[in-house]
């Protein structure tokens, strides 16, 4: 198993990263506002040897599941568990892990085959996953979009990726991709660039990330304070979303797993989104860890704060756990009722998922403005742990907020932890991302409009309960074909 140590020394290794705001960084290992993110990622690597936590990240032979391919809906279940108790950790802040990566390969590895390919690219994708599972590298997926600048751009001047030329060693690709997450901690990334014009352009490849010509630019940090007491998720969980710009890179062609090809290839037949259907239950999984955090959030609040015995407070907290549990019955249902993709790889049942993914964007914002309502006033002015540190002032603020069986620095501790959840900046980002990452209500209602497979049989099966002949139904043209 990788170590932690050893993913921190794979970092040094001259990549090109710009943070907005602050400009280049020299070393992600060490800078304020990437540090704390690699400390996460190789305390992920770490706890695969810990043994409070070998039982949950392992198989029983001691290989991690997170780099493994489930044959089974128990495979699923115990990889689905391990991926939530990691979410959890982090309040679901933290979206992509290596673990991730690997589900990103196996759904290239699936979709290469859905499409068709080559008999060389369909190799290629399934030995990128198998050395994922044997070295544990970390990739990252970005759709290939291209920035906003390239919609005002002449169509023989588009900035999105694509293929340049096709040499011996490899690919020469060049152009800037959109939305990634975590790119300055991965080793890979992943590129599906299907936008250009011309079918000899287009490719999906990984490029790794210290790759010469690659150049990684994320977003402005989120602000937030340095203090773990004042920002418990801030200050460690930000993944700093970015762009990738390419500037005539060398991808190998043990890297490329398709080239001038046709991406609707296919399409007739889906039953699925090709590349993601392991990620969205990742998504999935991720929006869980953060509903029943913030569940468990309310109920230690609920005490904390003298509260469990308000009517108004515990209706609040129900509210909280039927979103919660919604989500959790969705998944649930994913893992043990799968299905097997094209291509014949077991995944949870998309289906199932869909609607929890719907369920999350309805509740999302009622979940946190519960939480910003549940604790009172005291939210908005709580004692940092300098003020309850200075003996100037200590003694009121323990008067203030003490009391109950409570020192006021435990109970401003959850009070601060309750802000960085849903009124801190790092909640706004959060939100933000996966309503993109996500693709919103309308791309998801169409999805169940396209999965739903029982319009025939049920709309059949009503017509036994009358007593007249009606001749069979077909309503195929709802699932849009």
């Amino acid at each position: 198993m990788r170590s932690g140590a050893d993913y921190r020394e794979s970092l040094r290794d001259g990549r090109n990263v710009w943070l907005m705001g602050e400009g280049r960084i020299d070393d992600v290992t060490t800078h304020p506002a990437t540090a704390p993110m690699v400390d996460f990622y190789a305390e992920w690597y770490d706890r695969h040897e810990d043994a409070a936590w070998r039982d949950t990240l392992c198989s029983p032979d001691g290989r991690p599941l997170a780099f493994q391919v489930p044959q089974s809906a128990d495979d699923l279940r115990r990889l689905g568990k391990a991926i939530f108790d990691v979410g959890f950790l982090s309040a679901g802040n933290v979206t992509h892990t290596p673990g991730y990566g690997a589900l990103i390969a196996l759904g290239i590895m699936d979709a290469v085959e859905v499409l068709g390919l080559p008999k060389e690219r369909i190799q290629t994708a399934t030995a990128y996953r198998d050395m994922l599972e044997a070295t544990q590298r970390f990739i990252t997926f970005s759709s290939g979009n291209a920035p906003i600048g390239d919609r005002f751009r002449a169509p023989d001047d588009k900035i999105g990726v694509q293929a340049v030329k096709e040499t011996d060693a490899g690919v020469i690709v060049s152009g800037m991709a959109g939305m990634h997450t975590s790119v300055p901690f991965a080793d890979d990334v992943f590129i599906a660039a299907t936008a250009a014009a011309e079918p000899a352009q287009r490719i999906w490849f990984a490029a790794a990330a210290n790759s010469p010509g690659l150049r990684i630019v994320t977003r402005k940090p989120v602000t937030m304070h340095r203090s773990r007491f004042q920002a418990p998720l801030s200050s460690r969980y930000d993944e700093l979303d970015a762009q990738v710009w390419l500037d005539n890179v060398l991808v190998p062609w043990e890297k490329v797993f398709a080239i001038n090809f046709d991406p609707g290839q296919g399409i007739a037949n889906r039953r699925h989104d090709r590349l993601v259907p392991w990620l969205l239950w990742h998504q999935q999984l991720g929006w869980l860890a953060r509903a029943e955090f913030t569940v468990g959030l309310a109920l230690a609040l609920s005490e904390v704060m003298a509260l469990k015995d308000n009517p108004g407070i515990v209706a609040q907290i129900v509210d909280l756990i039927i979103d919660a549990q919604t989500i959790r019955t969705c998944v649930t249902a994913a893992e043990l009722d799968p299905e097997l993709s094209q291509a014949g790889h077991v995944m949870p049942r998309q289906l199932h998922l869909a609607p929890a993914s719907i369920h999350n964007l309805q509740a999302r914002q009622r979940m946190s403005e519960i939480m910003r309502n549940l604790p009172g006033s005291s939210l908005v002015v709580t004692p940092t742990d300098a003020d309850l540190d200075d003996p100037a002032i200590a003694e009121a603020f323990e008067t203030a907020f003490g009391g109950g069986g409570y020192t006021a620095r435990q109970r401003a501790a959850l009070l601060h932890l309750a802000w960085d959840l849903v009124s801190s900046e790092l909640d706004a980002r959060e939100s933000t991302f996966e309503l993109h990452a996500n693709g919103g209500m309308p791309v998801w209602r169409g999805r169940i409009q396209l999965w739903y497979e029982r319009y025939n049989e049920l709309a059949n099966n009503v017509l036994k309960a009358v007593d007249t002949d009606i001749p069979p139904l077909n309503l195929d043209k709802l699932r849009g074909r």
